[in-house]
């Protein structure tokens, strides 16, 4: 997520933003559009950290939450903001990993609910659709 403020243009040369908080929500967890959706739950710890009642002072660097300064970003190859500090730990034993076939079958099933969810946009927008959801060729099982 990126929050930005709407402030008056400061002098030439310098920059509004000073800092960027990051918080890393994806090392670590494992959401899917059926079997595990992202809750608000999950944000819970983001939003205790992010302290939105209080100033930015008041923030701390936490394992998720972290700060970078303008010239850490400026650095960065192509100011690229993919930034990542954390390890995941399932990374690191293969064997905790899923199986391929539970992976496959995942993707097939949050592709096929994504499908059904643009299907009913286009539907609902008086668009025509290629294809009913119910229109498509059976997946296989792997």
């Amino acid at each position: 997520m990126l929050f930005f403020e709407k402030k008056p243009p400061r002098a030439k040369g310098s920059h509004n933003t000073s800092k960027l908080w990051v918080y890393d929500l994806r090392t670590g967890k494992h959401f899917t559009l059926k079997q595990r959706p992202l809750r608000r739950s999950d944000l819970d710890d983001f939003v205790k950290v992010y302290k939105p009642d209080e100033p930015r002072t008041a923030r701390e660097v936490t394992e998720r939450f972290k700060c970078f300064d303008y010239d850490e970003l400026i650095a960065r190859d192509k100011v690229n903001l993919d930034i990542t500090w954390m390890k995941d730990p399932a990374l690191d034993d293969a064997d905790s990993l899923l199986p391929p076939e539970v992976i496959a079958q995942e993707i097939v099933a949050d592709l096929q609910a994504a499908l059904g969810e643009f299907t009913a946009i286009a539907e609902a927008l008086g668009g025509e659709t290629a294809a009913d959801a119910d229109d498509l060729p059976p997946t296989e099982t792997i």
